[in-house]
């Protein structure tokens, strides 16, 4: 059974929590592997270094739009694809465990999850724009 009295504030909390943690991603390509650092990576992997920008400014518009609550149930399904790139792309062959060197696919994975949760639960309280939803 789903407390429909708390389950706004749940999906707010998860809300919340999944656009902080695409800050802290961004924030850490920007300020501690610069832009230009986390572009010569992505060249590293093969792909198209002006990528690297492009999902820095993904991941900032994602989290803004999550923490303050712009379509959040669309919001959530938009950043799906930045992670899978990371699991594609790095931490896929590292195996499982995110402690493992290069760090595994296992908190991506989980942080996909909570974006599809969202997705399924709604926008919580307090979502300045609820997504619009066709009836």
């Amino acid at each position: 059974m789903i407390d429909t009295r708390t389950a706004p504030y749940a999906a707010l909390v998860l809300r919340v929590t999944l656009g902080l943690l695409f800050l802290a991603h961004a924030g850490l390509k920007i300020f501690v592997f610069t832009p230009t650092g986390t572009a010569g990576f992505f060249a590293s992997l093969g792909l198209p270094g002006w990528l690297a920008y492009v999902t820095i400014l993904w991941e900032l518009a994602g989290a803004v739009a999550l923490i303050v609550g712009i379509w959040p149930r669309l919001a959530s399904l938009a950043m799906i694809p930045v992670l899978l790139g990371s699991i594609f792309t790095v931490h896929g062959a590292a195996g499982f465990f995110f402690n493992n060197p290069n760090g595994g696919w296992e908190f991506p994975a989980f942080w996909i999850v909570g974006l599809i949760v969202l997705a399924l639960i709604g926008d919580g309280a307090k979502a300045l724009r609820p997504t619009p939803l066709r009836k």
